[in-house]
């Protein structure tokens, strides 16, 4: 009962949104990938909605379904589990269908995700965006479980690729191979953005910035130059760390840059621009600790990532990495785990791992030659952040990730220094998820 009325639900919310891009025909730009997409949708809105002021409109959070597409269309919100909330957004956007808004966006900063076989291929059958940017693919994606193979759910992701406009934009990874299979996919124009300097707008020189505190160098963010047409441009971002927010930035660019926006003025924006909750932000953690807190989601390639990133910052203090499962990686869950345990082997002092799956990431360690005496195992991440506690020290840089499902937020919320302030930094901090 309850799938038929969510199936319902989605029907007419998708009917809704359809009207409303008939009428009032907005700019759509689309972002799909395995890793990045929505620090690289909130990257594109920071560009746009500088010079669009007002005009522009993103999926929220990580709105990126097919009953998530249709609420940021109509600028809904979620309901949730509640009947009524879904009934009174139907209502809201018949409104919207019937009457409209006096200044209906101009752009929408869509982001297109995939858990299941045929999510893109259903929106992407109605969904026509002018500018698709593609992030990245990693080699054992995640949601890989629920498809036949990696290759089966890059097959999907390019079902967008395909929807594009005759006379729409293709802007792709450039240091992706997997990506970059997708310039088949589509004759319309194509713009690259990559440490690769070869890419249309590439990233350089990138360093981790530190400030003192109690006579202590602590990462306070990154600095980078942004590269185009022989010029470059330094972007410093505040309170985050890794290359992980310089491939949005150079993707973000590439966006304004199509716009006819000036590079140095585009550039310029991300002074301002508004860090995601949960993904490698810098966070000051108790005792005089530091934390970086990637609790959104994990997959492979975006904790290889993590943990290079951590390998390199510097430190009189521990570097330690609190781990929890990677959901959704099917058959080839033990060969990920394992490989990401030798990885913490060479880059962390002290290794924390939350769930089954993450048993596997503390063998690979042992593997590889970490001391069985430096690894930790627990079953919820509650627990493991209320022991980490009592073992931080001044100075140690704590690295916290995990797929959603094992809500790691629940560590970082334990050592952060100000609890307090949980509600705006965190992710999953709704009263949906806290119930859960």
């Amino acid at each position: 009962m309850k799938k038929i009325l969510r199936a319902t639900i989605v029907w007419i919310l998708e009917k809704e949104a359809i009207l409303v891009l008939l009428r009032h025909k907005p700019k759509i730009i689309a972002i799909t990938g395995n890793v990045g997409k929505t620090s690289t949708k909130d990257a594109v809105y920071t560009v746009m909605s500088t010079f669009f002021v007002d005009r522009v409109r993103k999926s929220e959070k990580s709105f990126n379904s097919e009953i998530g597409i249709p609420l940021t269309i109509l600028g809904l919100s979620n309901a949730w589990n509640s009947p009524l909330g879904w009934i009174k957004n139907i209502f809201a956007g018949l409104m919207v269908v019937v009457f409209g808004k006096e200044k209906y966006p101009k752009w929408l900063v869509l982001e297109v995700g995939a858990d299941r076989p045929g999510d893109i291929k259903r929106v992407s059958r109605w969904l026509r965006p002018d500018v698709v940017v593609v992030t990245r693919l990693s080699k054992i994606p995640v949601h890989v479980e629920y498809f036949d193979s990696p290759a089966d759910l890059f097959k999907e992701k390019g079902y967008l690729v395909q929807a594009l406009k005759e006379d729409g934009l293709l802007i792709l990874n450039k240091d992706d191979d997997e990506v970059m299979k997708f310039e088949k996919l589509s004759r319309s124009k194509k713009l690259y953005f990559g440490y690769d300097k070869k890419a249309t707008v590439s990233f350089s020189n990138d360093q981790i910035l530190y400030g003192q505190k109690d006579r202590m160098k602590v990462p306070e963010g990154v600095i980078f130059k942004i590269n185009h047409d022989g010029n470059s441009i330094p972007v410093s971002l505040e309170g985050v760390l890794g290359q992980q927010h310089m491939y949005p930035v150079a993707a973000a660019v590439a966006v304004g840059l199509s716009q006819k926006l000036n590079l140095v003025s585009v550039a310029q924006t991300f002074k301002g621009h508004q860090r995601t909750p949960g993904r490698m932000n810098i966070i000051e953690g108790v005792k005089g600790s530091t934390l970086i807190d990637d609790t959104y989601n994990s997959s492979p390639a975006a904790l290889s990532l993590a943990l290079h990133t951590l390998s390199a910052i510097e430190t009189r203090g521990r570097k330690i990495a609190v781990l929890g499962d990677m959901l959704e990686l099917g058959r080839y869950a033990i060969k990920q785990h394992k490989r990401a345990g030798a990885v913490v082997a060479e880059s962390c002092d002290l290794l924390m791992v939350v769930g089954v799956r993450a048993r596997y990431i503390a063998e690979g360690a042992l593997e590889a030659g970490m001391s069985e005496k430096h690894i930790l195992q627990y079953e919820k991440s509650d627990r493991a952040g209320k022991e980490l506690e009592l073992m931080l020290k001044k100075g140690d840089v704590v690295l916290v990730k995990g797929s959603q499902g094992m809500r790691m937020e629940k560590v970082v919320e334990e050592i952060m220094a100000h609890p307090e302030d949980k509600e705006y930094l965190l992710v999953r901090q709704e009263s949906e998820w806290e119930n859960r």
